[in-house]
């Protein structure tokens, strides 16, 4: 089922509205990007390349396409509406990240304060130097400080595991390390003490090294702010944006609206639900583990993602209200690790952010399990893509999203 709108409408009012809208064929034009991506979309689903997608676009604070395609899940035949909710996986750490910054404009918090300021933890944590056979290890002290701007920028040396540094991998399933999404009754502070106790793959500010450090922000923020994190960035973000679709626990009325984890069937001609010897894909159902992972944990809507990135294209103002100051998000945006990327993009404190001539400034990231989102401040134009699939060989929109995001 296709659900499409081509008519603009303001940001604010059209994503509750378009979620129910069926449209059998779209009659007035569209922009010839939107135009290809749509296409490569649609013949992606119809060569079952991907199950289903769902694609936003806004130009100017108005949405010009919002579309579903296929199938939230095929195994049940569920078909993808507009308003189906996603694991955003890594699209949660710009969230986690503005959470920081609002805590830094309200002086509760400062981005060169050191992290073991908050989690006396990280206060004696070094550099590893040797792992053994039976993971046992030791370590180096540190020149540098750890910072809370090093958690923002994947500067501070804590590398992921499972999709990062094998060694550290080792180290996290020996010492009980979450490193991707919850999966029992341990806090997030819980969590971040248990990295603290271990090592850093280099030191602070050196490297940049795709990174946990957003996990452990979120227990800085909860210790600055004396909020859990979950009712802190409600309150701060969601509720003010009128991001009603965004959550770590799905409410249990909206269950149903969450698309299922696809990969590939070992015999490569059908569709299974996503198994991991490490982690659950049922994450989002547990009210009953309070960890909130601030690089990963989030799930939300195209529509719910679209409001918080026309925030930033409104100068940290969106829906009517102001959530950063304008001066803040030129330091989101503003280069934070220099001199330790190479090529078209450098690293702000809350996304990637093209720094070549075509298109510089434009802002991105994406997700663990298949979703892509840019937006453009000087086009005033968002892209929110959002799939949700695992490993595939072969997956022909993020192509063509990519050649709009880089071109």
């Amino acid at each position: 089922m296709n659900n499409c709108n081509t008519r603009p409408a303001p940001l604010l009012l059209a994503f509750f509205s378009l979620a129910a809208l069926v449209i059998s064929g779209c009659t007035e034009p569209l922009d010839e990007r939107w135009q290809k991506l749509d296409g490569a979309i649609q013949a992606a689903v119809d060569a079952d390349q991907i199950p289903g997608a769902v694609l936003l676009t806004a130009e100017k604070g108005e949405v010009v396409l919002h579309r579903a395609y296929g199938h939230a899940d095929p195994l049940s035949e569920q078909p993808m509406m507009p308003n189906t909710l996603f694991r955003i996986c890594s699209q949660s750490k710009a969230i986690t990240a503005t959470a920081a910054m609002i805590c830094w404009e309200k002086g509760l918090l400062g981005l060169d304060d050191p992290v073991a300021q908050y989690i006396p933890a990280f206060a004696e944590i070094g550099v590893l130097d040797s792992l053994a056979a039976d993971t046992s290890f030791s370590s180096i002290p540190t020149e540098n400080v750890m910072t809370i701007r090093h958690l923002m920028t994947h500067t501070s040396g804590i590398p992921y595991g499972e999709i990062g540094d094998p060694r550290f991998e080792k180290l996290y399933t020996k010492y009980d390390v979450t490193d991707l999404f919850p999966r029992d009754e341990r806090s997030t502070l819980e969590n971040a003490e248990r990295i603290g106790q271990l090592a850093l793959a280099h030191e602070p500010g050196s490297r940049w090294t795709y990174s946990l450090g957003l996990d452990v922000l979120v227990a800085v923020i909860e210790v600055a702010s004396g909020q859990p994190y979950a009712e802190f960035v409600s309150a701060q973000i969601f509720e003010p944006l009128g991001m009603n679709d965004t959550h770590f626990v799905v409410p249990e009325p909206d269950r149903f609206r969450v698309a299922n984890v696809m990969e590939r069937h070992p015999d490569g001609t059908s569709w299974q639900t996503h198994q991991h010897a490490d982690y659950t894909i049922d994450y989002p159902m547990h009210d009953e583990w309070p960890l909130c992972s601030g690089g990963a944990g989030l799930t939300s809507s195209a529509g719910d993602y679209a409001k918080f990135l026309q925030m930033y294209l409104g100068r940290g103002a969106g829906e009517g209200v102001r959530i950063l100051k304008e001066a803040t998000v030129d330091s989101v945006m503003a280069d934070q690790a220099p001199g330790l990327l190479s090529g078209p993009w450098q690293q702000g404190l809350a996304f990637g952010v093209k720094r070549d001539t075509l298109g510089a400034g434009r802002f991105f990231w994406s997700g663990y399990f298949n979703t892509q989102y840019y937006a453009d401040p000087s086009t005033q134009e968002v892209v929110v893509l959002m799939k949700q699939t695992y490993g595939l060989e072969r997956d022909t929109t993020s192509t063509a999203f990519n050649e709009l995001l880089w071109n």
